[in-house]
């Protein structure tokens, strides 16, 4: 009676999982819907002058120095900029990737 209802519980958790796999392999096959987080196409994404870390604009900590928008990662970084003695007359080359 034991290997019956061992049985019957085994069979239930691999026809979950094999149900679980193939939900997900018609998923990648059809691609991101509407609801989705990923972009359909790129996103044109700036580096931290301080770290180097390449950041989303609309997700960055953006400050204004003269007519340039820099963009730091976390107020870390832009605290540490803003505490350089040439912070706002230093050029930042290679802002975009």
């Amino acid at each position: 009676m034991f290997e019956v209802v061992f049985y019957a519980v085994l069979l239930l958790f691999v026809g979950r999982a094999a149900l679980s796999l193939w939900g997900g392999i018609k998923e990648g096959l059809r691609g991101p819907g509407p609801g989705s987080s990923v972009p359909s196409r790129g996103v044109q994404m700036v580096r931290d002058p301080v770290c180097g870390t390449f950041v989303v604009p609309d997700r960055a900590i953006a400050l204004m120095v003269g007519r340039d928008h820099l963009y730091f990662c976390s107020t870390a970084c832009r605290d540490t900029y803003r505490s350089r003695p040439n912070a706002g007359t230093d050029r930042v080359e290679g802002r975009t990737a």
